[in-house]
């Protein structure tokens, strides 16, 4: 299987701002890995499916086999991505559960933003 651990799942999400705020530590890690362009752009590869090979993740790139390989290891850090043995070959996959946790994370926030601008429009509106 693969070399490098990836993160443990959390215990069971809350679906309110409590598990986003329980969770801060993980998320913020996740989007600081992918605050890079880079890495982004490698995630956006990997998410077409499958797992693939330095070789072919370095050839969407312009860095080189080195460099994607330093990002791959940040986005594992993050437990956003995780490797796979496969012979002599190491290949590189997502791990959708720790993006679905990003999102879901943004969804929370987007929504207390909607919920504080309709009470401020009620606030200004009701004079």
């Amino acid at each position: 299987m693969s070399s490098r651990k990836s993160a443990k799942p959390g215990p069971k999400r809350d679906s309110g701002v409590t598990g986003v705020v329980q969770r801060s530590e993980a998320l913020a890690g996740i989007y600081a890995a992918l605050g890079d362009p880079t890495r982004l752009k490698l995630v956006a590869l990997l998410c077409a499916g499958g797992a693939f090979s330095i070789s072919h993740l370095t050839a969407s790139t312009d860095i080189s086999r080195q460099g994607v390989t330093k990002h791959l290891r940040v986005l594992a850090d993050a437990g956003v991505v995780r490797d796979l043995k496969r012979g002599r070959e190491r290949l590189w996959q997502l791990e959708p559960a720790r993006i679905e946790d990003a999102r879901h994370a943004l969804e929370v926030i987007g929504r207390q933003w909607d919920e504080a601008l309709d009470r401020l429009k009620a606030f200004v509106e009701s004079d």
